[in-house]
């Protein structure tokens, strides 16, 4: 299982960011994505997530209303667009499959199997 988040950067207070997350190498229709981010000193935070199919989406508080996440099967890909960011959301990011997750579990990083590699997210003031 292969996942690798992208798309990272160093941006101004209010600008937006789209992030990717590749997948390889397993079932990825059958699997629930979800986005984590942790900054430093900080616990990690799960802050969006996405069924199998798309069919639900949870957003942590913190980035309702800011952030969309969506996935597109036959590219295997799931996005996480982020507007109006804030230096409280400097952190990196990574994505996390799982087969089944639901709105008990989706935003505990313990519920994740499979984790990628993670892409930076600095915005400055």
């Amino acid at each position: 299982v292969q996942l690798q988040a992208s798309g990272g950067g160093l941006v101004q207070s209010g600008s937006s960011l789209r992030l990717s997350c590749a997948a390889a190498d397993f079932n990825f229709d059958d699997y629930a994505i979800a986005w984590f981010r942790q900054a430093p000193g900080k616990e990690r935070e799960g802050i969006s997530c996405i069924t199998h199919n798309g069919g639900t989406v949870w957003y942590a508080d913190s980035v309702k209303g800011r952030f969309t996440i969506s996935r597109e099967n036959a590219k295997k890909r799931v996005y996480l667009q982020m507007s109006n960011l804030s230096p409280e959301d400097t952190a990196q990011y990574y994505c996390a499959a799982e087969w089944r997750v639901d709105d008990r579990t989706w935003f505990r990083d313990i519920q994740y199997e499979y984790w990628g590699e993670g892409t930076q997210v600095t915005v400055s003031s």
